[in-house]
């Protein structure tokens, strides 16, 4: 497959087509600032990371359709500062809550309308109220508790309000602060960086022009996706990160190579068709990579992977369709104009000498010594890995948000404060086949369970808490967190309790949703790992026809990912750096999000994979000589890896300052990520596991080499002898 000459017929349609490709993108920013920008009101504001049709899930709707939600939509501890159990308390909060309109709460729950217990401080100075409100909808629930919400408070007491709604709310506007306060942080430095790469205010802004274009693009492409399925308020921030730092990456990629060609072509038509044959080439087929590592999140039925998978790789799309459209066609109108509005000398303005250079001298410098540099590390990146094998998985609820709001503090007094964790039980729900009454035999089967719950070991109550036709619902209460290790026995054990006959029995609440979703996930996860490395080994084989180096590729991959899990572990799960980063950890990591990292870092460190191999394989196609060819590489690509890298760290970097932890994880992590790939792997691992590896880097059996003539990506190269002798086996497609 003649790729490159594709590319570079379209490199010349694009510098004749360049008036109406730009006027195009203009009508689509106009199309996007109107409408796409809107998706902030048509997000999922939180949940989405439970496994859907799963037994808790099941349980969960019975409960909701019998009992109403338990757990209890609204969360407001009143506290006083002597005994909270006095009958004065109890009539003011109970009339305060019954004065509130019936068109907004359809129930409420309380010490003095149940009698529990659970519902006292064990201080005896605090209580707290579940407020089931109407509304079929998240949305509908939303607007009832912002009618009621300045209308809560008792008199006499002091309170706090949490819950789910509170939540929900507080995580949907922190999330649309911190998308405004990344982008105002950002810009401003990215624009310096790429002034000092390029020294020209022109080439300097065309980049920024194509993230642009990525974040409205990603913004219209959420938005298009809540007219069909559900999507996470999250993946604003993921799209965004996505939307800006590719198109950045892409952007600078391109401009640095016409610079380039500039200087070797007479024309800038001609220079444009060059770029789009290399650059071009190269952005493409990341686009590619990237697509695939993000696809994988598709695999998983979880709303919150699943919109995270179709957001992502939307936004990877519009990237690339921008930059092999919108990029040209600027570069067509402006030719050598983009080094005007000069501010300093180019630090790529004039690449020195081949075997002069830092980036040259600092290759051959790790090729000399490359068994040494290797091994050491990759022992060290294996020990930065290692604490995720301390791993313990947990939920997301109101401890993602700061510690000083209020439903963080709700949450946290509930989980210390209260007997049994009141606000997250173990749930048991028996469907029996007849309707329950005092004098059934079902009846006193349903007592019998109740009693065997309760006697189990680590159980310290267990209460029947409903009944309704053929439904009946046990909670029981326990002392470990919801989401610890010895809780989720504790489920195990309930659920091998043998139900009633004749009963089907269902086991539910927050530890219950934490089981069935890491089994979800653990399901699915191996199948999405063997595509996306099968996808990315097949796409790394057809543009570089080579069998060893796609393996290399990934093995490196997956070291410098595990570096990421465990600074998950070591700062979010142990705490350490909390009072730096300004966060607080319950001691657990919510197990979607490590899957959704890997598959943004894994695409996103093949970027530079893709950009490295691909200019080391130009030069070795035209010498021949391996260690040259990795050395002439890395010095006309790392100072633009690094660069893109820094400015991506930007990126990732200002969303990293979020106040909801969970955005700020992702943040860190990939940072980490980044900063290991772009300047540990991609500048020291590489060239010397290359070295290394010699002239089998290109090497193929004879029929992948055949297929690889056929169907391979090939590529133009700086000259047009290229080095080919037949004993090699290398694939020069």
């Amino acid at each position: 497959m003649n790729e490159a000459t594709t590319m570079e017929r379209w490199g010349h349609w694009s510098y004749r087509a360049r008036r109406r490709i730009l006027w195009a993108a203009l009508g689509f920013v106009a199309f996007a600032v109107i409408w796409g920008t809107g998706v902030f009101g048509s997000l999922e504001s939180a949940g989405g990371f439970d496994a859907p049709n799963s037994q808790s899930q099941h349980e969960a709707a019975l409960a909701a359709s019998a009992f109403g939600r338990d757990a209890g939509d609204v969360v407001i501890l009143y506290s006083s500062p002597h005994a909270i159990n006095t009958a004065a308390n109890g009539t003011a909060i109970t009339h305060t809550l019954e004065a509130l309109p019936k068109k907004y709460l359809d129930s409420f729950a309380t010490y003095w309308t149940t009698g529990r217990k659970s519902f006292l401080s064990t201080n005896g100075r605090s209580t707290f109220a579940l407020l089931e409100l109407r509304g079929a909808s998240d949305d509908a629930r939303q607007s009832n508790f912002d009618a009621i919400k300045t209308e809560l408070a008792a008199p006499g007491l002091t309170d706090q309000i949490g819950g789910l709604v509170p939540t929900d709310e507080l995580i949907s506007a922190q999330t649309s602060k911190d998308i405004g306060r990344a982008e105002s942080l950002s810009m401003p430095i990215l624009l310096l960086l790429l002034l000092l790469i390029f020294g020209s205010l022109v080439a300097a802004s065309l980049p920024l022009a194509i993230g642009a274009v990525g974040i409205l693009g990603s913004l219209t492409a959420l938005r298009l996706l809540t007219l069909v399925t559900g999507v996470s308020i999250f993946s604003v921030n993921i799209t965004t990160i996505l939307g800006l730092g590719l198109g950045i990456d892409y952007g600078l990629f391109m401009v640095s190579r016409f610079r380039e060609e500039l200087r070797r072509n007479e024309t800038t038509e001609a220079a444009v068709a060059r770029t789009m044959a290399t650059a071009g080439r190269t952005v493409l087929f990341s686009g590619i990579t990237v697509a695939v590592a993000l696809s994988g999140l598709m695999l998983f039925p979880e709303t919150f992977l699943r919109s995270m998978g179709y957001g992502g790789v939307f936004t990877v799309m519009i990237d690339v369709l921008a930059a092999l459209t919108v990029m040209p066609a600027l570069l067509s109108v402006l030719g050598p104009k983009v080094n005007s509005l000069r501010i300093r000398r180019s630090l790529s303005a004039e690449p020195p000498p081949t075997e002069g250079g830092a980036w040259y001298r600092l290759a051959k410098g790790v090729m000399r010594r490359p068994i040494l540099v290797a091994g050491v590390i990759i022992v060290v990146l294996v020990a930065l890995g290692s604490p995720f094998l301390k791993v313990a998985w947990g939920g997301t609820d109101a401890t993602v948000l700061p510690t000083a709001t209020a439903p963080h503090q709700v949450q946290t007094a509930l989980a210390t404060g209260f007997p049994g964790n009141p606000a997250a039980p173990i749930e048991s729900i028996l469907q029996f086949q007849h309707p329950l009454s005092n004098s059934s035999r079902e009846m006193s089967e349903l007592r019998a369970y109740d009693a065997t719950l309760r006697h189990l070991p680590g159980i310290t109550g267990a209460a029947i808490t409903g009944i309704k036709g053929d439904l009946a619902r046990i909670d029981l209460s326990y002392r470990p967190s919801p989401y610890s290790r010895a809780t989720q026995v504790l489920v195990a054990r309930a659920a091998n309790v043998a139900a009633p006959a004749g009963a089907t029995r269902f086991i539910g609440g927050e530890t219950a949703e934490l089981t069935d979703t890491l089994s979800s996930l653990g399901s699915v996860l191996p199948w999405m790992g063997l595509i996306v490395v099968l996808a990315t080994f097949v796409l790394l084989f057809l543009a570089f026809g080579s069998i060893i180096l796609p393996v290399k590729a990934i093995v490196m991959n997956i070291l410098s990912l595990s570096v990421m899990f465990g600074v998950l572990v070591w700062v979010f799960q142990e705490g350490h750096l909390s009072s730096i980063l300004a966060f607080s950890s319950d001691g657990t990591i919510n197990p979607a999000t490590p899957i959704l990292m890997f598959a943004i870092m894994f695409g996103l460190s093949m970027d530079y994979e893709v950009f490295l191999l691909s200019r080391i394989r130009e030069h070795y196609l035209a010498t021949g000589n391996n260690e040259a060819a990795i050395a002439t590489g890395l010095q006309k690509t790392g100072g633009v890896i690094t660069g893109a890298a820094l400015m991506l760290g930007v990126v990732i970097g200002a969303f990293s300052l979020s106040n909801v932890t969970l955005t700020k994880m992702m943040g860190v992590g990939m940072v980490v990520a980044l900063i290991v790939d772009a300047t540990i792997v991609r500048l020291l691992l590489v060239p010397s596991t290359m070295k290394l590896l010699g002239r089998a880097n290109w090497w193929a059996p004879a029929p992948l080499r055949r297929l690889h003539d056929r169907l391979g990506f090939s590529e133009g190269s700086d000259s047009t002898e290229l080095y080919a002798p037949e004993e090699e086996l290398v694939l020069l497609g």
